[in-house]
């Protein structure tokens, strides 16, 4: 039989970031699935692993989740499929959100990619990393409450004990967030300006021919500097407040992110959802200019179109696995507000069919039709000719795999990776025959923004081009692309 799942449920509901800094701080490697500071809603996990995988392509991720471990002969539900009765499935009204019952947590790089794709030679990592997880420490949002997780073992109920001990008697109240170095740094794009326009021109060309309707270009920003992981992703979540956080530190390597989107979320049952974002406004000056921003996103011809045509990937992507009839899409185009930016999100929902199960389901959608366009597979070779070097972890995702068939992962955009060679900020923007060369430069500037402020850096200026200015109510409608 698998292991019994243990639960202590704490006296105290400490803050996140002091649990973190208690538990974690310094380890070699480390997660923290994090909803956010002052988060009222979901769930943030946080932990050490007991061991790290790596993985160099799909057979291998499938085989490590596979693996159930020497002291455990079940197979897990990764091992074959999740068979469901889509008549047992509790009502839409409910709680239908996945959990966290341990597993694994980590990241899949990007150029992971189709799972019939040949791997990248200058990959710099690992195309994916997955840290094993025995014992978590699991925060409700929703009830305040937090509890202590933990395979029943020899060595769990002593853990269960120790941990209780240590973080009831953590101060109370929330950790102080630092602040990012003064802006004394200049970071250095990979395409500077001039080219990166003229790639720009270059997807223009290929959707104009027929050969897209959409190009996810992106560039990359790298920085020489080498701060502590930790107390960089603290000022991130301080400056950039996001429900689908997180901080996974492995060896030398770490991902820093403020992520706004979820990839894909499978529950134990079978349920998949998928929500991807294309489109983004800023928070307004005031409730005025707020609101103005709200109905420009919403009424943008070229937003909309941007993400019905990845709506329409994700169900064709969701149909190879889903059983015939379950997909639907619940939610279109709708504008959903956060603490920085208005962003338009639209929600994907299905059922696994018999025989299928969530790796199955993240194998079909991967890469993320919003970080390639559509059709994806000519967009994945078109864009790795433009771009001229892997993306990495950016573009990528990550999360959990837990033991009862669920996953959670969010996309790898608004995120700092740091490891031996400094620091490196993606960016860039979904291309249509529409986008103007000027404005999709200067997006990719506005949204790396924040991260380099972080690390102390700022992107070179444009020739010719004045800093970044974000669009006010008050002038002209302008076209944003989110990514």
């Amino acid at each position: 039989m698998p292991p019994t799942l243990l639960r202590r449920p704490l006296a105290v509901a400490p803050d996140p970031a002091v649990v973190f800094g208690a538990l974690a701080r310094g380890a070699e490697s480390a997660f923290w699935l994090d909803s956010g500071p002052g988060a009222t809603t979901g769930r943030s996990y946080l932990g050490l692993p007991v061991a790290v995988h790596r993985c160099r392509d799909w057979s291998e991720l499938y085989e490590v989740l596979q693996d159930a471990g020497s002291a455990d002969p079940e197979p897990l539900p990764f091992a074959g499929a999740t068979t469901v009765n889509p008549e047992s499935l509790p009502s839409a009204d409910a709680d239908t959100s996945p959990r966290f019952r341990l597993g694994w947590v980590g990241w899949l790089a990007y150029e992971l990619g189709l799972p019939d794709a040949p791997r990248p030679t200058d990959l710099r990592g690992d195309a994916a990393v997955l840290l094993r997880v025995d014992e978590a420490v699991e925060f409700d949002h929703d009830t305040g409450t937090v509890t202590l997780l933990a395979l029943d073992s020899p060595t769990a109920v002593d853990w269960l004990a120790r941990t209780a001990t240590t973080l009831e008697s953590l101060p109370r109240g929330t950790a102080a967030a630092p602040t990012g170095p003064a802006p004394t740094l200049e970071a250095r794009p990979r395409h500077d300006y001039p080219a990166y326009a003229a790639m720009i021109e270059a997807c223009k060309a290929t959707i104009a021919r027929g050969d897209a309707y959409q190009l996810c270009l992106t560039n990359e920003f790298a920085v020489d500097v080498h701060p502590d992981p930790l107390e960089t992703y603290l000022a991130l979540r301080a400056a950039s407040p996001s429900h689908h956080g997180g901080y996974l530190t492995v060896g030398g390597t770490s991902l820093l992110s403020s992520s706004p989107e979820q990839f894909l979320a499978v529950t134990a049952d079978g349920r998949v959802r998928s929500k991807p974002i294309k489109g983004t406004r800023p928070r307004g000056a005031g409730p005025v200019d707020d609101a103005l921003l709200v109905r420009e996103l919403a009424a943008s011809q070229k937003e909309r179109a941007e993400n019905l045509m990845i709506v329409d990937l994700v169900r064709n992507d969701l149909s190879r696995v889903c059983a015939l009839g379950s997909v639907a899409v619940p939610t279109l185009l709708e504008v959903e507000t956060y603490p920085q930016v208005h962003q338009l999100v639209s929600t994907i929902e299905g059922i696994l069919a018999e025989g299928r199960n969530g790796l199955d389901a993240v194998a079909a959608c991967f890469p993320a039709g919003s970080m390639t366009g559509a059709p994806k597979r000519s967009a994945v070779h078109t864009l790795a000719a433009l771009e001229g070097g892997p993306r990495g972890i950016y573009s990528g995702v990550f999360g959990y795999f837990s033991r009862d068939g669920a996953l959670d992962l969010a996309m790898v955009i608004r995120s700092i990776v740091l490891d031996d060679h400094g620091a490196t900020v993606g960016a860039g923007g979904g291309i249509t025959a529409l986008s103007e060369p000027v404005d999709e430069v200067e997006e990719t500037r506005v949204k790396a923004a924040v991260l380099l402020a972080v690390l102390g850096a700022a992107s070179p200026e444009p020739v010719g081009r004045s800093a970044p200015t974000l669009p006010l109510a008050s002038a002209a409608p302008r076209e944003h692309a989110k990514l």
